[in-house]
């Protein structure tokens, strides 16, 4: 089995690529040792890795956020717990835990009147936002709109990026802005 690496543009940050299938549906994202191992054997191996502070998976990637420690006494170590999860043939995640991230299931908040306007501003995440955010090992939830100002969720590398104001503010706010001449502002938000 070859796993690929790529650089994001977060320098904590490394998407691992394993050449197959991570989660069917959804993401996952995990903060906590105790909740990944209960919801993923994978997370819980990755976690328990000394310096790593977070484990995100997409479609067909595993991102993996760390700490100060170099990322060249990080990634064999990665790279093996990936391999002998992959070859072990188990699930990714607990068929208890299987979906979205707990972080997802934050209720979303916007006035009743504006469902046209976020069914919109959804639309335009799930196909133009969401996709390019992924090839960095990321994703962007929406959260709620309310005064003109849209709330996203920022995830995998995406959260604590260095150049996560840029994306928000100049990236996605001009989208929205654009296409939706009720945004003004885009603010990205803590997980529920």
């Amino acid at each position: 089995m070859f796993i690929q690496t790529e650089s994001t543009p977060n320098p904590q940050t490394l998407k691992f690529l394993p050449g197959r299938v991570v989660l069917e549906n959804g993401t996952a994202e995990f903060l906590e040792p105790n909740e990944a191992g209960a919801r993923s054997r994978l997370a819980g191996k990755l976690m328990a890795i000394d310096g790593v502070t977070g484990i995100f998976f997409g479609y067909d990637f595993i991102t993996v956020t760390k700490d100060e420690t170099n990322w060249a006494h990080l990634k064999p170590a990665i790279l093996a717990a990936i391999m002998e999860h992959f070859l072990s043939g188990e699930p990714v995640m607990a068929p208890h835990a299987a979906g979205a991230a707990p972080s997802d299931s934050g209720e979303e908040f916007f006035e009743e009147g504006d469902e046209a306007v976020v069914s919109t501003i959804k639309e335009l995440l799930d196909t133009r936002v969401r996709p390019a955010v992924a090839q960095d090992g990321g994703d962007i939830t929406f959260r709620g709109f309310r005064d003109g100002v849209v709330f996203l969720n920022m995830r995998g590398s995406c959260a604590g990026c260095p150049s996560s104001t840029a994306t928000l503010k100049h990236g996605i706010e001009n989208l929205l802005r654009h296409f939706v001449p009720e945004v003004e502002a885009v603010e990205a938000m803590e997980a529920a």
